[in-house]
């Protein structure tokens, strides 16, 4: 399990990361929590996890994401959830070729 292991870096650093996850994912079942949508872009499967707290209980909900949600995702991880075409673009292509 790496939660948040990619804290503190970004862009290429990100992105050798995330690589280096991928390859560590070819041959061992690894669970990666992350922010940065380099290293997201390379999961093999992909999930969102979402959280919603009251002032006496939090309810933590999982779905499993596939094709345009990944994509969507990864968007939403660049640019915040008002994602452009760019930022749809640029999620493609991290995307690309991984699924």
């Amino acid at each position: 399990v790496f939660d948040e292991v990619d804290v503190g870096i970004g862009g290429g650093v990100a992105r050798v990361v995330g690589e280096l996850l991928r390859k560590l994912g070819d041959t061992t079942q690894i669970l990666c929590v992350t922010h940065q949508a380099q290293v997201a872009g390379q999961g093999h499967h992909h999930f969102f996890v979402s959280k919603d707290s009251s002032s006496d209980s939090s309810l933590t909900s999982i779905s499993t994401l596939d094709g345009d949600s990944i994509v969507q995702e990864v968007a939403r991880m660049l640019g915040g959830d008002d994602f452009s075409d760019e930022s749809l673009a640029h999620a493609q292509q991290l995307v690309a070729n991984l699924t």
